[in-house]
């Protein structure tokens, strides 16, 4: 079987507890109280914890970014290990707390789904203006990871979306000491050429995916895309592009597609990226 030798990433669980209120580093599951609408797509999958007596405790920092940070939680029922999942929360920055700015290249042809939200958004003095605009990101991602998990795509189950957090599918496994280990990003991979290849495939037929409804993921690069043993998985998805309604978003999906064709191509692969846009592309018709 090919191998890969990335760097890990790796959290020590302590699954263990009696507590019957949460401790400090803990909260009741926000499952049951958030609306049907801001549960991932039906059915959900078998792993997925809805029980109204979960604790969610957080167990650290999975990654920093421009717009967000992610923390790995465990949502677990005390006393039933059986009913107990590893979950990426993803925590979106306040806007004058945010690094990204470069918003409106991808937004651009992007609108609220009410319009009295999108007037609010582009108010920047009001309290309303500023709780519309630190919810857009998240929201915007979230619609966007349910559509294409529908689709088939290879992106994380998205589990919830309560205000600025995502709750999201973990991409990784549990080793033998009971350490948690993310899975790494395609850029720390090394992998042979049997899966070089494979993995190449995976991308493409991803990008398609996206292409055919109408995106383009506008910010994908080797730091984008979880190698997940043989599977890859494409994260960070807040920055999707409109292919028809955004003036930039074929020139977006061209950057998309040379970022991925230089790392390929760097690791022996050889990547058309002019065909391999041409290609992607044409499925958004």
């Amino acid at each position: 079987m090919p191998q890969h030798t990335p760097d890990r990433q790796i959290l020590t669980l302590d699954t263990g507890t009696d507590a019957v209120e949460p401790d400090p580093d803990q909260r009741w599951s926000t499952w049951p109280s958030i609306a049907k609408g801001q549960r991932g797509p039906q059915p959900h999958p078998d792993w997925v914890v809805t029980a109204a007596a979960a604790l969610d405790t957080e167990l650290g920092v999975l990654k920093t970014g421009k717009e967000a940070d992610v923390f790995l939680v465990e949502r677990a029922v005390p006393d039933d290990p059986d009913r107990s999942v590893l979950l990426a929360a993803k925590r979106y920055r306040d806007t004058e707390h945010r690094q990204f700015h470069r918003a409106g290249t991808y937004t651009e042809g992007r609108r609220e789904r009410r319009s009295r939200d999108q007037r609010a958004a582009q108010d920047r003095s009001s309290a309303w203006g500023r709780a519309v605009r630190a919810t857009q990101w998240a929201d915007a991602e979230f619609a966007t990871l349910c559509a294409l998990w529908e689709a088939g795509a290879p992106v994380p189950y998205p589990v919830q979306i309560d205000g600025t957090e995502l709750l999201l599918e973990f991409v990784g496994h549990i080793d033998d000491s009971g350490a948690a280990v993310a899975a790494p990003r395609l850029a720390q991979c090394r992998p042979e050429p049997d899966l070089l290849a494979d993995w190449y495939e995976q991308l493409r037929t991803a990008m398609g995916v996206l292409a055919r409804l109408g995106w383009a993921h506008g910010d994908l690069s080797p730091y984008n895309v979880l190698a997940d043993g043989e599977r890859l998985v494409v994260i960070d998805l807040p920055q999707v592009v409109d292919l028809v309604a955004n003036p930039f978003g074929g020139e977006l999906l061209h950057r998309d597609c040379r970022n991925i064709g230089a790392w390929f191509s760097a690791r022996g692969l050889e990547v058309d990226v002019d065909a391999l846009f041409a290609e992607v592309f044409a499925q958004a018709w």
